[in-house]
């Protein structure tokens, strides 16, 4: 399979933090969200930093100097098929993902989970039939 571009990734994300943003129920579920997140697909790294469950903004690595609470990191492939909108058993949620060998959860895990509904709900904002 070939290898999706930096910038279909970030266009993706890009995307799913326009979607964030006319998604009351998700904006009312991050309110006290407030932290940068590393996605991390195959590579490539996106730091995407949430205020108040708004992401403001989206740098890309690879960077040392950037803080990050924790990270999700994800082959390209699974997330791919992550996206996909029914998507297939094991890769139907982001601890799927893990549990078969797709990603990685690194860091700050009590935060993950406060927050779980929440960055699980944003990252399937990629799964709209018209996404990438």
């Amino acid at each position: 399979m070939p290898r999706t571009p930096h910038s279909v990734r970030r266009s993706r994300l890009d995307q799913m933090a326009e979607r964030l943003d006319a998604t009351p129920h998700l904006l009312r579920l991050g309110r006290l969200f407030n932290e940068t997140v590393l996605i991390e697909i195959d590579q490539d790294e996106f730091y995407v930093t949430f205020e108040k469950g708004r992401v403001v903004e989206i740098k890309e690595g690879p960077s040392k100097k950037l803080p990050w609470r924790f990270a999700l990191r994800a082959k390209g492939e699974a997330l791919d098929k992550f996206w996909h909108p029914l998507p297939e058993p094991g890769y139907h949620d982001i601890f799927g993902l893990v549990k078969y060998g797709h990603g990685r959860i690194d860091g700050d895990i009590l935060t993950l989970v406060k927050n779980l509904r929440y960055f699980k709900e944003f990252m399937a904002l990629g799964r709209r039939e018209d996404s990438l």
